[in-house]
C-alpha cells in the first residue's frame, strides 16, 4: 500500500542531489576553468528497451510482463554523475602571468602536499621567492619536474615574461630587449577524462599517474588570458527551479499516500467492523 510513498521519498532524494550539485555549479560560476558537474536519474523505461533484447524473458509472456511491472515501480536514483569539460569562455587581462589553456583534455600540473594535482585555472602569481604558483600559493610544475625536483623561478630583473602555444616561457635578458629560453610549462593531458577526481581549491586528482601524459607541442596555450567558468548560470538557474518544484510535488505526494489515502483506508475499515 506504500509503494508510493517510498517511491516518492527516492524521488525527493534524487533531487536533493540534484540540488546540491546545482549549487555547487552556481557557487563556482565565477571560479577560473570551473567544470559543471551534472547527474543522471535512472529512466527506467529507457533502460528497459536498450536491454530488453538481453533479457531471458521474451516478449508478451506473464513473465515478461511481471520483470517491465516491477521494473516500472522502482524508485528513481542517481545512476551516474559527470563533470562537462568542454572550454569555458576566454576572458583577456593583458596580465603575463595568466594562462589559459584552448583544449578541453590539457591541464597545467601544480604541487600541492597531497602530491602532484592537475588544474585548469592558470591564474598565476609569483611568489616572494619568485617561483612561479596559483593564487592559493601550490608551485606550477615546469615539464622537467620528475627529473630535477624543480619548479618554475624568474629573477627580479625578468621583467618581460613571454609564453609560446605549446608552454615555453621567455624572459628578457637584463639590459636587453632579447629573449633568452625559461623553463617550459607541464602541460599534462589524460587519456580519458573520467578518471579525474575532483578535489577543493579547483584541483584534480588522478589515482593512476601512468595515465598522465606530458604534452610536447599540445599548441593549446594562450597567455594573457584566463578561461572562466563553463557554468551556464542562466540554465543553472532553470535547473534549480524545476528541481525545487519536482521536490514539492514529490512532498505532496508523500502527504497524500501517508494521510489522505491512510486516513481514507482507516475509515473505510472501521465502517465495515
Amino acid at each position: 500500500m506504500q509503494t508510493g510513498y517510498y517511491s516518492s521519498a527516492a524521488g525527493m532524494v534524487a533531487q536533493f542531489n540534484r540540488i546540491d550539485t546545482i549549487s555547487n555549479n552556481l557557487a563556482n560560476v565565477n571560479t577560473n576553468g570551473f567544470k559543471e558537474d551534472n547527474l543522471v536519474v535512472g529512466d527506467f523505461m529507457r533502460l528497459y528497451q536498450e536491454k530488453r533484447d538481453a533479457l531471458p524473458n521474451e516478449d508478451n509472456t506473464k513473465d515478461a510482463a511481471k520483470f517491465l511491472n516491477r521494473t516500472m515501480t522502482k524508485a528513481p536514483q542517481i545512476v551516474d554523475e559527470y563533470t562537462d569539460f568542454s572550454v569555458g569562455n576566454m576572458q583577456k587581462t593583458s596580465n603575463q602571468l595568466d594562462v589559459a589553456l584552448s583544449r578541453e583534455d590539457l591541464f597545467f600540473a601544480v604541487k600541492t602536499p597531497q602530491g602532484v594535482r592537475l588544474t585548469r585555472d592558470g591564474s598565476f602569481t609569483l611568489s616572494d621567492e619568485g617561483k612561479l604558483v596559483t593564487k592559493e600559493g601550490y608551485e606550477v610544475l615546469g615539464d622537467d619536474y620528475f627529473e630535477s625536483k624543480e619548479g618554475i623561478e624568474f629573477s627580479t630583473l625578468d621583467s618581460t615574461i613571454n609564453i609560446d602555444k605549446n608552454g615555453q616561457i621567455y624572459t628578457n635578458i637584463p639590459g636587453s630587449a632579447k629573449m633568452t629560453e625559461n623553463k617550459k610549462l607541464f602541460i599534462a593531458s589524460v587519456d580519458d577524462l573520467r578518471y579525474l577526481q575532483k578535489e577543493g581549491d579547483n584541483l584534480y586528482k588522478l589515482d593512476d599517474m601512468s595515465r598522465l601524459e606530458k604534452s610536447e607541442e599540445s599548441g593549446g596555450v594562450v597567455q594573457g588570458f584566463v578561461e572562466k567558468s563553463n557554468v551556464n548560470a542562466v540554465n543553472m538557474m532553470t535547473q534549480l527551479i524545476e528541481t525545487n518544484r519536482l521536490v514539492e510535488m514529490y512532498q505532496k505526494a508523500m502527504d497524500t499516500q501517508m494521510n489522505e489515502m491512510n486516513k481514507d483506508a482507516i475509515e473505510k475499515i472501521a465502517r465495515k467492523a
